[in-house]
């Protein structure tokens, strides 16, 4: 299992995830996000905001992804 953070994931906060793959993590994130976003969590709007623009280009978002997933994978287990 490794540990990562909002904010070493794209967010805005220290809230950590503990996952066995980089998928399971990029999901966990995503439902932080859904969750911060109902709250209105200005930190994390502009975050996603920022996020989406990154997605408008798909090579850029490829990009970050295997970027997260290298750190990911590099990352010691818990």
């Amino acid at each position: 299992m490794k540990t990562m953070n909002c904010k070493q994931l794209g967010g805005a906060c220290g809230q950590e995830f503990h996952a066995d793959s980089f998928e399971e993590m990029a999901e966990m994130s995503k439902q932080h996000g859904m969750e911060m976003f109902k709250n209105k969590d200005e930190a994390h709007l502009l975050a996603m905001s920022e996020m989406q623009n990154l997605s408008k280009d798909p090579e850029a978002m490829k990009d970050w992804y295997e970027n997260k997933k290298k750190e990911f994978d590099g990352l010691a287990e818990d």
